[in-house]
């Protein structure tokens, strides 16, 4: 690696590291927050923060994968990375907002759900199917927001919403670029390559019509915090007033609009 490539990875990882995480969004965005524990079968996952809040003064329901500022923060949330048990909790507090006629705000900054040994034996697969299943049917709104990473299935697990917006810096990928390349290419250095031809960005998942907007960064925390408030806001204005049929058949409708395909030579 060049000095300059060196240097690079350096400030990536510095600008990661101040990047706000979802403590900050729900300490600056949110009021009389209270952190509910456990998926009721296993144990709690630090990787997945949920609870009960209030925004604007509307009570809601914050689901969000956690990542820290620091190598010790990160290592207690397994890098955002979560367990069959963080999805599972995720659920159990969706259903609760439902039940009790909350609306579902998700923040997702996640690499992929965690593939190691003891997460597959405790049903990673059945855990993130079961979200994507359950979810759709909500009787509730639900917004989401890609805040960093959005890898995978372990994003789309808690993206299966109503409306789904994207950070302007954020990514939303099936694979990460540097799988991508690992697997295709048999080369992780072409993960740049790969990039591209995923076109991850906000403005390409924009430009497919899989997002409802691009929410701008601003140039401080204080403009990045207000940007996502007032995106928030907006977006639950118009979702309030539908009943939970058509809170479920709008979701329904736009994924399954969701994918574009040439068949002018088949």
């Amino acid at each position: 690696m060049s000095m300059e490539q060196n240097m690079e990875k350096q400030l990536r990882v510095i600008h990661d590291a101040a990047r706000p995480n979802i403590d900050d969004i729900v300490n600056e965005v949110f009021h009389d927050f209270i952190e509910l524990h456990g998926d009721r079968l296993y144990g709690d996952d630090r990787a997945m923060l949920g609870g009960i809040a209030r925004l604007n003064g509307t009570p809601v329901t914050v689901i969000g994968q956690r990542k820290g500022h620091t190598t010790a923060e990160n290592i207690e949330a397994n890098f955002g990375m979560a367990h069959p048990e963080g999805y599972r909790k995720a659920l159990r507090l969706a259903r609760q907002a439902e039940k009790f006629h909350r609306p579902v705000i998700c923040f997702v900054d996640t690499a992929g759900a965690f593939c190691g040994v003891g997460a597959e034996e405790r049903g990673q697969g059945e855990a993130i199917a079961r979200n994507l299943y359950e979810f759709m049917g909500l009787r509730t709104p639900v917004v989401s927001i890609v805040t960093g990473e959005g890898g995978s299935g372990g994003a789309l697990a808690i993206a299966v919403a109503n409306e789904v917006y994207m950070m302007q810096n954020a990514i939303y990928s099936v694979i990460s670029p540097r799988g991508c390349a690992s697997i295709l290419w048999k080369d992780a250095s072409r993960e740049l390559e790969a990039a591209e031809a995923l076109q991850i960005t906000a403005r390409d998942l924009y430009r497919f019509g899989m997002i409802e907007g691009i929410i701008s960064e601003g140039r401080s925390r204080t403009a990045y915090f207000r940007n996502i408030k007032s995106a928030l806001a907006d977006s639950l204005k118009r979702l309030e007033g539908m009943s939970g049929d058509a809170l479920r058949q709008q979701r329904y409708d736009k994924f399954r609009k969701i994918g574009v395909f040439n068949d002018t030579n088949l």
